[in-house]
């Protein structure tokens, strides 16, 4: 199956700071990834690559096998993206929103958008600057959403939606990758939500990524082990240390596994949750170690 999404040591360079290094991974069609990490990380200038909006300098990515800079027709028909601050202009109305992706997407759904518009009670004579947060992302992911995209790009899509809001819009993802087979990247700090709707997920940190797997594998591949501190060199000297939290007499470690586990009785293991994960890379990239409660200790 080729790729949808492809990247291959990606990198983009403002001056003397890279935003995002050496970034290689791949999204195949029907697959739902989590793009995930702390603020500044780089997610929403890796996804305005992807879109063309941004040239690397560096590697190279491309959609549907095309460049989304140098081949923009091959690739923009195709992708629904909603940026952060759901771009719209405020002076038109939710109508004349409608008409404008009507007017310049070839698979547009008009049916479906008014049915969604009806269904979330969206004023459609108001102007998208009259509109709430909520309202306008809403009318965003309705935007993207009637393109009948091969792929979806979305970048916090659910800020500012409330609990039933945010429901609701799971689900319709959900839906529409049932259906249609759509290729979905989701940025979100919501790991809750994440967990409930993606089978993959991407861990970026400081514009590299550290880890990009199928949920279910990295779950299976990561265990908190618990044991006394002067053995604590028999986990690392075999397993991949993530993180760690110590105690006079006790150690706390995160770690990827790289071996089958062999270890004496004194200690235990545990299987830590996919957010207990994310935030051990976090943690690490914070100077932090892991408690097995999940909280950060000095």
């Amino acid at each position: 199956m080729s790729a949808v999404l492809e990247a291959d040591s990606l990198g983009l360079r403002y001056g003397s700071f890279w935003a995002l290094k050496e970034c290689t991974f791949s999204l195949d069609q029907g697959h739902v990834t989590a793009l995930v990490g702390p603020n500044g990380a780089g997610k929403s200038t890796l996804l305005e690559l992807a879109v063309g909006l941004l040239a690397p300098s560096e590697g190279q990515v491309e959609v549907f096998a095309s460049s989304p800079t140098r081949e923009p027709l091959k690739v923009i028909p195709r992708v629904g993206f909603v940026a952060q601050e759901h771009p719209l202009y405020r002076g038109f109305s939710a109508e004349e929103m409608l008409h404008f992706g009507r007017s310049t997407n070839p698979r547009w759904d008009d049916p479906w958008a008014r049915n969604r518009i009806a269904q979330i009670g969206l004023p459609l004579r108001k102007k998208v600057g009259q509109l709430s947060g909520g309202q306008q992302a809403q009318l965003a992911l309705v935007l993207a959403l009637a393109k009948h995209p091969d792929l979806l790009l979305l970048d916090e899509p659910i800020v500012g939606f409330d609990p039933l809001a945010r429901r609701d819009f799971l689900q319709l993802l959900m839906e529409t990758v049932a259906e249609n087979g759509t290729a979905v990247l989701l940025s979100s700090h919501i790991l809750g939500d994440l967990e409930r709707v993606c089978d993959s997920i991407m861990v970026l940190i400081g514009g590299k990524v550290q880890l990009s797997d199928t949920i279910e594998k990295v779950l299976e591949s990561h265990r908190v082990i618990i044991g006394p501190v002067n053995e604590e060199m028999l986990v690392s000297c075999v397993h991949s240390v993530i993180d760690r939290s110590r105690t006079e007499k006790q150690v706390a470690t995160l770690v990827k596994l790289d071996a089958p586990l062999v270890l004496s009785d004194l200690w235990s293991v545990h299987e830590p949750s996919l957010e207990e994960i994310v935030l051990g890379y976090m943690q690490r990239r914070d100077g932090c170690s892991f408690s097995p409660n999940g909280r950060k200790s000095v």
